[in-house]
């Protein structure tokens, strides 16, 4: 856990980073709060906090005495909401930079490929 930023947005991540990577799939059940916090160490509501977050937003829903399951839709939102803040976070202040130092698109585009070939991943 980063100490930096609420446990209960890092649990929430968690969960988000398993549906985005399709480890946890459209109506799968989700850790339970006890479980989350015994895996994690941290106070049980804690851990709800986190996973009811997740249920305001629409990404998890609560069967009644059963538990939370992932809502259908969910990972298309979550790629769609993190492309979003990915191009706020990164892409805006990256072409922004680019434009006070006078780096055309083309060169650009040779920096990412050339960067992407270093640590040998491809955008695709």
């Amino acid at each position: 856990m980063d100490n930096d930023r609420p446990i209960f947005l890092q649990i929430a991540e968690l969960i988000e980073n398993s549906i985005i990577d399709g480890s946890l799939v459209e109506e799968a059940q989700v850790p339970s709060t006890n479980e989350l916090a015994a895996f994690h160490r941290i106070n049980p509501a804690t851990a709800a906090k986190g996973v009811n977050q997740l249920v305001s937003e629409g990404t998890l829903y609560k069967r009644r005495g059963i538990g939370m399951f992932v809502a259908g839709g969910a990972r298309a939102r979550l790629r769609e909401r993190r492309r979003d803040r990915f191009t706020e976070q990164y892409v805006g202040p990256l072409l922004a930079e680019a434009r006070k130092l006078g780096i055309g698109h083309d060169e650009l585009m040779k920096m990412i490929d050339s960067f992407g070939a270093v640590v040998g991943r491809d955008l695709g």
